[in-house]
């Protein structure tokens, strides 16, 4: 096996074995709780600029299928695991994880002690790490002179709008790193979508004539953002019922007020609960999230909190007062293979027709 090396941005390295691409790659860890569905993880925009490290110690072993892109590009920057298999026991199978980094171009490193890695991460917050073949001075500093593009959305989102079709209600997502199992949760419940490119201001929407808007979830920081973008919320939201997700929820509430700040150690996998606050009901969500709102910025005159981590605090959930609009930091969609939140897609369905009769009726 060949061997390579994981280096972080704070002078320590790892040494571990070779798999996928040979490449040298550099960009931010990402460390993943999830038990399985890693390719979820590596095709989810999201992740996009991310070396995601799989706390699961073997990670390969049900192959790729098709079916489980939540895109077709592959945005993570690489991949580190304890151990790589490339052996399946699943039917669908049809390309090993070796084999598919191989296609894509994305260098992995196995045999790391993930469980020390992420206390170490932990411990001396490290941001940045590096894989490569040869551990010198050369490639740490290599690794501090990196700037990683901060243009992620665009490296990720459509440049032009496209439809799902669908018999039921119309709604336009705003796709700033789209994961497809949002739009299949939508499909489910027959939505016509229409998606468009991140920065569709309010005018080409409303020519659309949609019923409703989803903002997607997406990678990068919200403050990076042009404010043009902002603006175009604040008007969605007095015109039309607004459901955002991830980034999209951290987009609203910048919309109504709030801030946002890069957290100390991002949040990636299912293993935190979180409370819903109207029912104190529990429920262990996906999440993917290096930012959260900024818990005494919120206006509670202009937003409910709905959500709360019950581990680190962050808000997962707001509602406005005055619009019919809400949104959710973690993934209500399926992605990473939990189903707490699927409801929400109906809430937000039935928040359309509920705003179609009020609207008929004032008319």
């Amino acid at each position: 096996m060949v061997k390579r090396y994981l280096v972080l941005d704070d002078g320590t390295s790892f040494a571990g074995e070779a798999f996928g691409d040979l490449t040298s790659t550099t960009g931010e860890l990402a460390i993943n709780t999830n038990l399985n569905y890693y390719q979820e993880a590596l095709t989810d925009p999201t992740y996009h600029n991310q070396i995601v490290t799989f706390l699961q110690p073997s990670i390969g072993n049900v192959g790729i299928n098709p079916k489980n892109y939540e895109s077709i590009l592959t945005s993570a920057k690489g991949i580190v695991v304890h151990q790589s298999e490339n052996i399946s026991f699943s039917q669908l199978k049809d390309l090993s994880l070796d084999s598919f980094l191989k296609e894509r171009h994305i260098p992995g490193i196995s045999q790391i002690d993930t469980r020390q890695l992420q206390k170490h991460v932990r411990q001396h917050n490290v941001k940045k790490a590096s894989i490569v073949s040869t551990n010198d001075d050369h490639a740490f500093d290599q690794l501090q002179a990196a700037v990683l593009s901060n243009q992620q959305i665009q490296a990720v989102a459509t440049p032009k709008p496209y439809l799902v079709p669908g018999t039921g209600v119309t709604i336009v997502v705003i796709d700033f790193g789209l994961r497809e199992s949002i739009i299949r949760q939508l499909a489910k419940l027959n939505c016509n979508m229409i998606v468009v490119p991140w920065n569709t201001t309010f005018a080409e929407i409303k020519n659309l004539d949609p019923e409703g808007v989803v903002l997607s979830s997406g990678p990068g920081s919200p403050d990076e953002i042009d404010a043009s973008v902002i603006e175009t919320i604040q008007i969605i939201q007095e015109h039309l019922p607004l459901f955002g997700i991830g980034l999209g929820h951290e987009l609203i509430a910048i919309a109504n007020g709030a801030r946002v700040a890069r957290m100390p150690i991002g949040n990636y996998g299912s293993n935190h609960p979180v409370r819903k606050i109207i029912t104190n009901e529990l429920i262990y969500p996906n999440q993917a999230q290096a930012y959260a709102i900024v818990n005494d910025s919120v206006d509670h005159n202009r937003l409910i909190v709905t959500y709360k981590d019950i581990i680190n605090g962050t808000i997962q959930g707001i509602r406005s007062r005055d619009f019919p609009t809400f949104s959710v930091q973690f993934s209500p969609d399926g992605s990473g293979g939990m189903v707490d939140g699927f409801d929400l897609f109906e809430e937000f369905v039935e928040s359309i027709i509920a705003h179609r009769r009020s609207t008929h009726e004032a008319n």
